[in-house]
């Protein structure tokens, strides 16, 4: 096992980690910013090496300085988190050749995954459902409207090294499609230094449902159930759950089988998620793998009783997992706290909260790197917590979270608990009726005005 692990993030998921190490009796380094020396994983890890100014391109980007700073304190492994580098193909192979062992996924696997594209073709191959589409990246604008002909609009182009919906674009007919192409490329050309696009049929009345794996190093994967993301606002999460309330018996066991099928066929070997498009007819489509830990983990963990920071450490140890299956129990929800104003846009709020008090009492989790006088800098996400409710039922895990979300005080700051308090009263969401497009099509933003 283990000696000192660097955790290469910030926030709560850096505390996160470091709360499971200390658990196991593993020395932990934080590494942070001059805009976060005053966050609490910089006061609970064992030590602490600042890694630069606010930016994180000179911070948590910053893969010479990280390496750096696991090297003078003799780190014998690297665990990035969630976003940052957590997905660098580059990081990973040059914390392998510093002979630092990185708590994730191989250089191989991270771009087998990371590129759509190749993503995609790896999963034909494997004989998990895709989405009807182009195989491979795009070569001409003609070339994509003679697919979308034969497919049948509407489609969706996407940009190959796209996320969080930029480099994205619904065409509903061929007059439309020549200028989504020019948009699409170029703003992907923008936020990723890539043009690259593929396309795909567009999946009407969408939910977005995720299975959490685990792989070893001895071949063996694993699924631990699903997670249901659909409340989400321009493709970004902002609800999860577990299980899914549009689930059946039947659709959780053939998705599980195609999500362990799709990671076995890149030897996956950590934590990870394989994440669906289901429409409406319960038909399940691939759409992304993450190989990370991801924001909503801890629904998982609540519903069945499984720490998966833990088993990604053990993992990467190598340690086998047990193979077996696991299936909620329970019922568990989450929903992101963030530094936002909902009545506005979700416009992000930065600054210092005067005043908090955390939600305590039965089947009530909170994770959270932010105290009463903590300045929430504006370089980084605005999540500052994360509030999970877990109950026998999918009624009692509302009511639960109602309560909560209730007791949650946060001055100083917009937050994004009205609109989670609001949503919990919403006779759609309470009847488990909902898809990707439900904020935009049926909440009403003007009742938290």
């Amino acid at each position: 096992m283990f000696k000192k692990i660097l955790i290469a993030n910030r926030g709560e998921i850096a505390l996160r980690v470091i709360r499971t190490c200390k658990e196991m009796g593993i020395k932990t380094v934080a590494v942070y910013s001059t805009a976060d020396k005053e966050s609490l994983h910089v006061r609970f890890a064992d030590e602490a090496v600042c890694i630069g100014p606010p930016p994180s391109a000179q911070s948590y980007l910053s893969i010479p300085t990280i390496i750096a700073a696991a090297e003078i304190t003799n780190a014998d492994a690297i665990h990035p988190g969630y976003g940052f580098l957590s997905e660098n193909a580059e990081f990973s192979r040059v914390c392998h050749e510093n002979g630092i062992k990185f708590i994730g996924a191989s250089p191989d696997m991270i771009n087998r995954m990371g590129d759509k594209a190749s993503a995609k073709a790896t999963m034909i191959a494997a004989g998990v459902p895709v989405v009807p589409g182009s195989v491979g990246l795009l070569e001409s604008v003609e070339q994509g409207k003679q697919i979308a002909a034969e497919i049948k609009y509407p489609v969706i182009i996407k940009a190959t090294a796209g996320g969080g919906g930029r480099g994205m674009r619904i065409i509903n007919s061929e007059d439309e499609f020549e200028k989504a192409w020019n948009d699409a490329r170029t703003e992907s050309k923008a936020a990723f230094g890539n043009d690259g696009m593929y396309l795909e049929k567009f999946v009407v009345e969408p939910r977005h449902i995720e299975i959490q794996i685990c792989g070893d190093q001895f071949g063996h994967v694993c699924h631990l159930s699903e997670r249901d993301c659909s409340i989400q606002r321009r493709h970004q999460k902002l609800v999860e759950e577990a299980p899914s309330p549009f689930m059946t018996d039947d659709l959780r066991e053939r998705m599980g089988a195609a999500a362990i099928a799709g990671a076995s066929a890149i030897g996956y070997e950590g934590v990870g998620t394989i994440e669906f498009l289901v429409d409406k007819n319960r038909d399940f489509y691939f759409m992304e793998m993450n190989t990370r830990i991801q924001v909503e983990h801890p629904v998982t963990e609540e519903v069945v009783n499984y720490d998966l920071i833990k088993e990604q450490i053990k993992v990467a140890a190598g340690i086998p997992i047990s193979g077996a299956n696991y299936f909620p129990q329970l019922h568990a929800m989450e929903c992101r706290i963030n530094a936002e104003d909902p009545a506005n846009g979700f416009r992000p709020s930065p600054g210092k909260i005067t005043t908090l008090h955390i939600p305590g009492g039965h089947g009530v989790r909170v994770d959270t790197h932010v105290y009463a006088g903590y300045q929430i800098p504006p370089n980084y996400d605005s999540m500052i917590a994360k509030l999970i409710t877990v109950a026998q039922t999918r009624e009692e895990a509302i009511v639960k979270m109602k309560r909560a979300l209730s007791e949650f005080v946060v001055e100083g700051v917009k937050t994004t608990i009205p609109f989670h308090l609001a949503l919990m009263d919403n006779e759609q969401f309470l009847a488990g009726d909902f898809t990707t497009k439900f904020l935009e099509d049926s909440f009403d933003f003007s009742q938290l005005q």
